[in-house]
């Protein structure tokens, strides 16, 4: 027997992934990878040409493949625009990832399943040309779905028309400023305005829907949506030394598009501080919060008194500072480009993570900036009360000083921030659960290989 029959007979289905390529989305699909993996699947996780030179990724039980995006040299910086990014990526990504799924038909190793970042529904186009069945794979939270979802089905017109409170079953009550920012500040970002609602172009094409998110995070709006649009919750995305433990050597991400510095140093001095004492400052790899705001926080910081790590741009922490600002703060602080975060964010020193919002499991003071943010921080605050926003001033949309002093004091020390840790733990307990054995999220893993068995 040929060396790629016995290797195509030892694995239950083969599933080539496909992740839209930014931070963001690339490690919940490569660790969902991991996750099929385990179950005796294939995986092959596929990236682009110029990440796949700019960092070589590995993986010690994920195979990794290449397809272009149109800008082998510069990725995503190479484009002229976010419209000629997603065009160009759209057409040299479609011819290249016909030619990967042609060379595992040579090789005997065809492909059952491709499951597809929601970004990009072309890739279910190629996936029909070859009878291969496709998976949409969902990042962002089933909220922020739904959301989109009722804006491309025509069900919630932009600018939003009805007067606030905006209604959607499922969803707490929604007031401008936490929809999703493409829709309160009308005419920003257009073409990743349309990406998103172009996500729901052909979803009903699909054979899976799948969501990053666990049933009990999301229960209400899961359960809602799944009425019009059928899908298996798989999260949460994170390595599972952090969950159940249960995929060997699997306690950090893989890929890293940002990684400069070395991670021990930040570890070390986290290691000084003591237990809870520390707040987390990071919002993100596309963040560009003007001067004045980034003034406004280093103030914020400074007057609490807490130790603090804030992971900053060089270029931001030289120009955007107050003078003097880091030197001055030597003593309880430490700058740095770069840093792991699942390891900042489980270390014990670790109080209070301030940033723009998203999928966290601790205690947040949330600032939102765009897309699916400001939805995020409506959950973390008032759904899952692990979190407090930051209220922005009307005259010029800056946070003062003062209001980030206070939330940083109150998740830290306050009445609220006890109470925000006790969710902390218990978000913490049902997303192990969701996915350890006969989980929500486990189970529908099984499932879905299961139908691809015995497609």
């Amino acid at each position: 027997m040929m060396k790629m029959d016995k290797e195509k007979k030892e694995h239950r289905v083969h599933i080539l992934c496909v992740p839209y390529p930014s931070q963001g989305h690339v490690n919940p699909m490569l660790q969902f990878c991991k996750r099929l993996v385990s179950k005796g699947a294939k995986a092959t996780f596929t990236i682009t040409n110029f990440i796949s030179k700019s960092i070589n990724p590995k993986s010690d039980s994920v195979d990794i493949a290449s397809i272009s995006d149109g800008f082998d040299a510069g990725g995503f910086r190479q484009a002229e625009s976010v419209s000629d990014y997603l065009h160009r990526m759209e057409i040299e990504g479609s011819r290249t990832l016909e030619n990967l799924i042609k060379s595992y038909l040579d090789r005997n190793l065809p492909v059952d399943c491709i499951v597809y970042d929601a970004f990009l529904p072309w890739v279910l186009d190629v996936a029909r040309r070859f009878g291969i069945a496709g998976a949409c794979f969902f990042t962002q939270a089933c909220a922020v779905n739904y959301v989109y979802y009722y804006v491309h089905r025509g069900l919630l017109d932009i600018p939003v028309a009805t007067p606030p409170p905006v209604e959607i079953p499922g969803l707490p009550a929604l007031e401008l400023p936490d929809l999703p920012s493409f829709m309160h500040v009308s005419g920003s970002y257009p073409a990743y305005f349309e990406m998103v609602l172009n996500q729901f172009s052909n979803v009903d094409k699909a054979d899976f829907v799948l969501v990053n998110t666990f049933y009990k995070l999301e229960e209400k709006v899961v359960d809602s949506m799944t009425k019009v649009c059928p899908m298996l919750t798989i999260g949460p995305t994170l390595p599972s030394f952090y969950l159940d433990n249960r995929i060997e050597n699997d306690d950090k991400y893989d890929v890293n598009l940002f990684q400069s510095d070395p991670s021990q140093p930040i570890l070390d001095w986290l290691n000084t501080k003591p237990p809870k004492s520390v707040v987390y400052i990071a919002f993100g790899s596309m963040d560009n919060l003007p001067k004045a705001q980034m003034e406004e926080i280093a103030w914020g910081l400074n007057n609490t008194n807490f130790n603090f790590l804030w992971v900053i741009r060089v270029s931001d922490k030289e120009e955007k500072l107050p003078e003097g600002f880091v030197r001055a703060s030597s003593e309880r602080a430490l700058f740095a480009h770069w840093s792991p975060q699942l390891e900042v964010l489980s270390n014990e020193a670790v109080g209070c993570f301030f940033s723009h919002g998203g999928w966290n499991s601790t205690t947040e003071v949330v600032m939102p900036q765009w897309t699916d943010q400001t939805t995020d921080a409506k959950l973390v605050q008032d759904v899952w009360g692990v979190g407090i926003r930051v209220r922005v001033s009307e005259e010029d949309g800056i946070v003062r000083r003062e209001e980030i002093e206070s939330c940083v004091r109150e998740v830290m020390e306050g009445e609220k921030g006890k109470e925000m840790k006790r969710n902390c733990v218990k978000w913490r307990g049902l997303a192990k659960e969701a996915v350890s054995e006969g989980g929500t999220s486990d189970l529908n893993i099984d499932a879905f290989i299961s139908k691809l068995e015995c497609s």
